[in-house]
C-alpha cells in the first residue's frame, strides 16, 4: 500500500501557472539565504501581486524550501530547493488547489526514502509472526505492524497467531 498517491498533488508549475493567470503584473521572486553550510542549502520565495508591491518589498507571501548535500538528486539542489521554496510561497497564498504539499515535494519524500532503505521488498509480516512461539515476540511484531501502518486483516491475523501461542 503506497504512502502517497501522486495523482493528488499537483505540481508547482500548475500553481505558477494560476498565480500568473490570476496576477498578470505579478512576480514570484527567489533567493538563496544559505548556500551549502554544513552541506545545507535553504531557498526562499517571495511573491509579489503587481511590481509596485515588489519595488515595496510588500510580498503577498513567501515560502522556504531546504536542500541538504549527498541527498537524492543533490546535483539538483537549486532547481528542487528553488522549485519547493515557490511551490510553499503559492500554497502560503492558498494557491494550492489540491494539498498543501506539491507533487515535487512528496516526490523527494519518497526519493529521500528510497535512497535511506525504507522502500524495502513488502514484509510478510503473517509470515514472520508464524515464525515466532514466544507470545512477547508476536506483541513486539504486532506493535512493528501497526507502526507501519499494515491493514486490520494483517494485524489481526498476528493477534489470532498471539493468542493461540
Amino acid at each position: 500500500m503506497a504512502r502517497f498517491n501522486l495523482d493528488e498533488y499537483e505540481l508547482v508549475e500548475t500553481r505558477i501557472t494560476r498565480f500568473h493567470e490570476m496576477y498578470p503584473d505579478g512576480r514570484l521572486i527567489t533567493e538563496v539565504v544559505k548556500a551549502g553550510e554544513d552541506g545545507k542549502w535553504l531557498f526562499k520565495a517571495y511573491a509579489y501581486l503587481t511590481a509596485g508591491d515588489q519595488a515595496a518589498g510588500l510580498p503577498k507571501a513567501t515560502g522556504y524550501a531546504s536542500e541538504t548535500e549527498g541527498g537524492p538528486q543533490s546535483e539538483w539542489k537549486a532547481e528542487l530547493g528553488e522549485t519547493s521554496a515557490l511551490g510553499r510561497c503559492l500554497a502560503n497564498m492558498d494557491l494550492a488547489a489540491k494539498k498543501r504539499s506539491s507533487r515535487e515535494e512528496v516526490e523527494k519524500v519518497l526519493r529521500a526514502e528510497e535512497v535511506a532503505g525504507i522502500l524495502k521488498a513488502e514484509r510478510d509480516w503473517v509470515k514472520d509472526a508464524q515464525e515466532l512461539k514466544d507470545v512477547d515476540k508476536l506483541r513486539m511484531l504486532y506493535m512493528e505492524a501497526k507502526a507501519a501502518g499494515q491493514p486490520q486483516h494483517i494485524l489481526k491475523q498476528i493477534e489470532k497467531l498471539a493468542k493461540a501461542g
